[in-house]
């Protein structure tokens, strides 16, 4: 399969792989983007306009609805239902015109999360209403003072005698806050102590107790800092209370971090394209800029990572909808799609950021919007940081302790994915088992990149075996963060490689990917050894795990990029 074909084409989208119902609402998305056209897209980015032309449109066409209505919830409508292969699609193509389209979609996903986890049948069904007239949904997390520290949480119901309860205190950095009808907030009871005193509840933006107090971020995306004063929470507003509140906030996390990674594969796609058309007819110096060895370097670097991601992200698709109380593995794809990809997002567009330039400046410049909004992503459902100590919760049993399963296959069927709303506790990770890591190497021992690849991935695992990090160093988050990363790649490695085999991806195209794995795992392994805390063993590791990459596809993988040139631009 050419690879180009992995990269969003507005002119050309066609995924016939969905129901015809699937097709016609991501076809009209991308139809109302284009039919507006980029001079609107950039002007509103830069005066700050509230999208709400946007939101009238997906209201008008039922787009929330029909993809965010689980099967359970849609009153017999056959193409209602939460399917995360055309969920996954549809972020790619919102995040392909700008992080503030996507990010409306995000928060609704993330504040339906709490409901459809819940058995109020009236709290259900009141949402599944509102989708279906138009209205969004908001996440009531975090918190100025505590973040999404949801242990010491300020949001307090207080009993009001007749059942029910009045609710007290703010929320902070909460999307669709402004407007949102179905508020999934996390709070807690007065009086009670431990466990017991958790609560999810529903608010209505438009209540009278509901209070917005402003935007707290200066973009089109309103992010809200909203208060509850002696709010009214009845019986049937209540989702979840004791570990089951807290069990439903951290599996709304995992269902709702996955898009990021979709968000940012089509943001990094549209920069792109924009990139290389205007490198290759810009002339300096009497020579296209695309003649420059450094440019042509950075292109493949960028389009190499940027095939990675997509590779990646598409496998872990399969594992989220084949989930089960039996496997459920994704809970370490998932962490990785938010942390892994959403950075290489950021790789990538830095990368083209240099080349263009000036050009990523602009006003009138895609680029500059990509530049603007990438940097959120990674910083969004968890840092880096936090994704990465949850990774390496796996690093054992993922290394050493292989399973049999049955083999996951390509999952974009039109089917329910109600597993994602019965996760059960957020608890038992070390439990979790994987296949045989190997396995999916061995199968490209053939290309010489990943050969050299897996080198580097089996010495890992004897350093762990061998030499692993102390207790002191396991305290230590700036040596074990480093740490992860490097199991992450071996991981990332792995989903590429089945993604690669399932699609019969151009060999050249996969062993530029694996270039650069091998380059950022050398990275990392210099970043190891030179930590304060890293032991002599360690130190020896790092300095043998060093390789160079050996590829030999650079120029035919060159050619494919540049033939990118003119391939799309926005219309006016």
């Amino acid at each position: 399969m050419p690879s180009t074909d992995l990269l969003l084409h507005p002119h050309r989208y066609a995924p016939d792989h969905f129901d015809p119902e699937t097709r016609r609402l991501l076809r009209a998305t991308i139809d109302w983007f284009e039919s507006r056209g980029k001079r609107k897209l950039l002007a509103d980015f830069h005066a700050h306009v509230r999208y709400q032309d946007f939101l009238d449109f997906v209201g008008e066409q039922d787009v929330f609805a029909t993809f965010l209505t689980p099967a359970r919830d849609a009153d017999g409508n056959p193409d209602r239902r939460w399917d995360t292969a055309r969920i996954a699609a549809m972020s790619e193509v919102l995040g392909f015109y700008g992080i503030n389209y996507w990010y409306p979609w995000q928060v609704t996903v993330l504040g339906l999360g709490p409901v459809w986890q819940s058995d109020n049948a009236v709290a259900r069904q009141r949402a599944a209403s509102e989708l279906a007239r138009g209205q969004v949904a908001a996440f009531g997390l975090s918190e100025k003072e505590h973040g999404a520290d949801i242990y010491a949480t300020d949001m307090v119901l207080t009993p009001d005698g007749s059942g029910g309860y009045r609710a007290n205190g703010g929320k902070y950095y909460i999307g669709n806050g402004d407007c949102a009808t179905t508020v999934s907030v996390f709070g807690r009871i007065a009086g009670v102590e431990g466990p017991d005193q958790y609560v999810f509840f529903t608010a209505d933006s438009t209540h009278p107790n509901y209070h917005v107090v402003r935007n707290v971020v200066p973009a089109q995306m309103y992010v809200s800092q909203f208060e509850l004063s002696d709010y009214p929470v009845a019986a049937q507003d209540i989702l979840h209370t004791g570990e089951a509140a807290f069990s439903a906030a951290l599996n709304t996390v995992n269902i709702g971090k996955f898009n990021l990674c979709f968000g940012g594969i089509g943001l990094a796609t549209h920069a792109l394209y924009e990139a290389i058309t205007h490198a290759h007819n810009r002339i300096l110096y009497g020579t296209p800029v695309t003649n420059f060895p450094h440019v042509r370097a950075g292109f493949v670097d960028a389009y190499a990572r940027l095939i990675g991601m997509r590779l990646f992200s598409d496998r872990a698709v399969d594992y989220f909808r084949s989930a089960n109380p039996d496997d459920r593995r994704y809970l370490l794809y998932n962490p990785i799609t938010k942390m892994k990809v959403t950075t290489e997002a950021e790789k990538v567009i830095g990368l083209l950021g240099d080349i263009v330039a000036a050009k990523g400046f602009e006003t009138d410049s895609f680029m500059t919007v990509a530049k603007s909004d990438v940097t959120g992503l990674p910083k969004l459902e968890g840092t880096v940081a936090v994704n990465l100590a949850l990774i390496l919760k796996f690093m054992p049993a993922y290394l050493f302790q292989p399973q049999e399963y049955p083999p996951v296959p390509r999952r974009t069927d039109s089917a329910d994915d109600e597993f994602l709303f019965r996760q059960g506790p957020a608890r038992g990770l070390g439990k979790i088992r994987f296949h045989d890591w190997h396995e999916a190497y061995s199968r490209f021992a053939h290309v010489p990149a990943v050969a050299q690849f897996t080198e580097q991935a089996e010495s890992f695992a004897e350093l762990i075996r061998t030499a692993p990090p102390s207790a002191d160093q396991q305290a230590d988050l700036d040596f074990t963060l480093t740490l992860g990363e490097l199991f992450t790649l071996i991981v990332y490695g792995q989903l590429i490689l089945e993604q690669a085999e399932i699609i019969g991806l151009d060999q050249d195209v996969l062993g530029v990917v694996f270039d650069v794995l091998v380059r950022d795992f050398s990275a990392h392994a210099t970043a190891l050894h030179g930590k304060r805390s890293s032991s002599p063993a360690q130190q020896e590791w790092a300095i043998s795990a060093i390789r160079k990459p050996v590829t030999s596809a650079y120029d035919q993988v060159w050619q494919q990029v540049v033939a990118l040139a003119g391939a799309y631009e926005m219309k006016p």
